[in-house]
Parts: C-alpha cells; structure tokens; sequence
C-alpha cells in the first residue's frame, strides 16, 4: 500500500515550476471562533488571501512573488513556511483547534532529549503490552523485559511511530504517565503553545479522539523547535534503523513511516500521524537549492495511504516555485 502513495508522490514531484491556480479555500489564519490571533512568530501579514497582490516583506527578509495558492491541498488545516525566516507563505485555518494523532510524538522526543542522558539504559516494561492492545496501538515490536537505550527508543518513537515506545519513555522519563504528560504541556506552555494540550505520550484518542489538540500555527513552531534538535534531526531524515541483537534486546528493523522520506527531493521529515478522528496528519520539511520549506497538514481525508504526504508534496512543490529574489 505505501508503494502506490509513493508513486503518486513521485508523480507529485514532476509538478515543480508549473503554473499556479487558487484554490478555493481562503488561505488566511483562521482561529477558532472566527477571528484571528497573530502568532509570536508567525505574523499573518505574511499570508497572502486570493487573488491579492504580492506579500510585502520586513526588509531583512527575501521578497517572494506569492501568485495564488497550492492546488489540490485536501487537508482540512495546514500551514507552510520559510524555514529560515518563518515567513508563512500559506496557511488554511492556520489557527483552528484540531487533534493531532502522532504528531504527539513529536514533544514526547523533545521532553526526553531536553532530558538527556539519551545513552541510559531502559527495561521495557512488562505493562507494554496491555497498553499496546487496549487502544489497538502500532507498536514496534518491543519486547518487555529487554533493555535498550532512550536513543534507541526515539528511533522507533519518531521512524515507525511506536506507541510501545512512546509508552516505555513516558514511564521512564516521567517518572510515570502523568508526570509525562504534565511536562509535555509545561513545555508547550514554554514555548507558548497556548492552544496545544497532551493527554498522552503518542497522540492515541484517549479519553477521546479530540483531547489531544493544537493548531497547524502551533505544531510548526514544535516543528521548528524540535529541527534545532540535531538529536532530533539525525532520526527524522532516516529511511530506516536496524540494531542488531546485543546484550539484553533482541535485533530490531524500523523503517520511517514518512512516505516523503527517499521519495520526496530534499525531504528530511519529520513525522506522521492518524487516527480516525484526526485524519491523516504531516509535519515535514524539505531543502531545495539552498531553500528549506517547513509545514503541517492536519486532516488530510483517509482517502488511502499517504495522503498526508500527497498534501505535503503540493504543498512544498508550490512553495519551492516560488520566485526569490533579495
């Protein structure tokens, strides 16, 4: 199934430099309720509405001719970015309250690696399992009793999306589920996502599907803060992880469930996500000819595999066609 999304992405990818429509949806920032909150970082000046003239920019800033919006973007919110500068150069409901899947994962691997000690040994709790089939969780394969590094765990936190991982972390670095979570939302606080709640380590729909939340405005700025991370960021751009089988763990093969991943040029993550509720969801980013673009899909229609992906390579193709100039 990921070959298929994969081979539409390829198609994506052809569409760089072509002609540029509107899209229907209005591409401002809209917050829930209807109005609109400026971001610390994000200003909304920065985002173009249809059919408007080209973006005026702060002078230290490059000037880029925004020429309508991406088409074909089916994700019900999202966002992109200059991730250089943090010019938003789109967004579609840049600042409405949406759940968020396993793009939870992503403040669970900055809590541990702001943590450290990421070299520290971790038995893998024999309770991993319960946890695992009580929410019909993916995992990746940890077996209780055996011991592994945190770093190892970021790998299949962050590449196959383990929430067994997930779950070993928050138990370890809490210590225990709640202090966890507490500390997620403290670092949200911290970093001034007003609007972003965790009440779990993996994003999984408890105790419903909407309790997790934030907006795309909000997870670009974790996206950004947690890219900063080279421990972070040496994980999030890997087609796949093995370990072999050393003292106390058995051999492990992860592969990254980002389809952009060796598939999209310049692609170098960073993490995915699903529920039924949520839909599917992206962060990502990609460099192309000395540019990087960052940006977040929430809500892409479980049409088939990969279509937060799909979203995201429009999205990126129409950023990247845009004409720079200092």
């Amino acid at each position: 199934m990921r070959l298929s999304a994969r081979l539409v992405l390829a198609g994506l990818t052809m569409m760089v430099g072509g002609s540029v429509a509107s899209c229907s949806a209005a591409p401002g920032l809209a917050y829930a309720g209807g109005t609109t909150k400026p971001s610390p970082r994000i200003s909304t000046a920065s985002v173009p509405a249809s059919g408007q003239a080209p973006v005026k920019t702060a002078p230290a800033r490059p000037h880029l001719e925004v020429v309508g919006a991406p088409r074909g973007v089916k994700a019900k919110a999202g966002i992109l970015a200059d991730a250089a500068n943090g010019q938003v150069l789109w967004a579609k409901a840049g600042y409405a309250i949406r759940p968020i899947a396993s793009l939870t994962k992503v403040m669970t691997a900055l809590v541990v690696i702001r943590a450290g000690s990421l070299d520290r040994k971790i038995r893998i709790p024999k309770s991993v399992l319960n946890y695992v089939a009580k929410y019909g969780a993916n995992g990746a394969g940890l077996i209780p009793g055996q011991v592994v590094t945190a770093g190892e765990l970021l790998q299949a936190l962050l590449l196959v999306s383990g929430a067994d991982a997930a779950y070993t972390l928050a138990t370890s670095y809490g210590p225990g589920m709640g202090a966890f979570i507490a500390k997620m939302n403290a670092t949200a606080r911290e970093l001034g996502l007003t609007h972003t709640r965790f009440t779990s380590p993996d994003g999984l729909p408890y105790p419903t599907g909407n309790s997790t939340y934030s907006t795309p405005a909000e997870m670009l700025e974790l996206g950004e803060v947690a890219m900063r991370a080279p421990a972070f960021r040496s994980i999030v751009d890997e087609r796949f992880f093995s370990m072999k089988k050393g003292p106390g763990h058995s051999s492990y093969w992860w592969g990254n469930s980002n389809e952009l991943i060796g598939w999209y040029p310049g692609a170098i993550g960073i993490k995915t996500g699903f529920t039924v509720v949520a839909g599917h969801c992206l962060m990502f980013e990609a460099v192309r000819g000395g540019r990087a673009l960052i940006g977040v899909v929430l809500g892409s229609p479980p049409t088939g595999p990969g279509a937060g992906a799909q979203d995201a390579a429009r999205l990126l193709n129409w950023g990247f066609s845009l004409k720079q100039s200092t």
